[in-house]
């Protein structure tokens, strides 16, 4: 009975791979960081892709159980990549965890944050929070409202994704030209 358990996951390994795949191109789309601001340096692919992980989050969580599973599995692929990411920066052994825990906390606050906004659809709020995430200590920079837009177009596309495709690691994240704007 135990060894059915771990057939199941080997069976959805090649759906979360897939899947995880999708999402992390997503976040490495050349215009986040072109044209809507986003710092290309190892910060601004880890909160990008933190934004594309966010969205796929909140739909997932309106999935039904197995697609909540998914995101379950797709959430400890996202965090071994960012372990195995850390460590090829030349992290020791002994900081990988301090900086795992750093990272999570992060997530899981811009999680909350965004997760705010989002909900009321509010473009000012979730480019503000955007800005003091990406731009912590600037006073001066870019306003990140493209990408607010994008975040709340994306959702909406999301929104309308269905069990099917999501169960088979098939959910597409709209491409931000023709969405967002500076």
């Amino acid at each position: 009975m135990i060894f059915g358990l771990f057939k199941k996951k080997n069976r959805n390994q090649s759906i979360v791979d897939r899947q995880y795949a999708a999402l992390t191109s997503a976040a490495r789309v050349p215009f986040f960081y072109s044209d809507l601001d986003v710092p290309d340096t190892v910060m601004g692919r880890f909160e990008m892709l933190s934004i594309v992980m966010i969205l796929f989050f909140r739909r997932t969580a309106k999935s039904d159980a197995s697609g909540q599973e998914l995101a379950q599995e797709i959430v400890d692929a996202f965090f071994q990549d960012i372990d195995h990411s850390i460590r090829e920066l030349g992290i020791g052994d002994q900081s990988v965890p301090k900086r795992m825990k750093k990272l999570a906390g992060m997530f899981y606050g811009r999680l909350e944050t965004y997760a705010a906004a989002l909900e009321e659809r509010d473009g000012g709020a979730l480019a503000a929070a955007l800005r003091r995430n990406i731009y912590p200590e600037r006073e001066d920079a870019p306003a990140m409202r493209g990408l607010a837009e994008w975040m709340i177009a994306a959702e909406v596309t999301l929104a309308g994704v269905s069990e099917d495709e999501i169960s088979r690691g098939q959910v597409v994240l709209p491409p931000p030209e023709p969405l967002a704007g500076k």
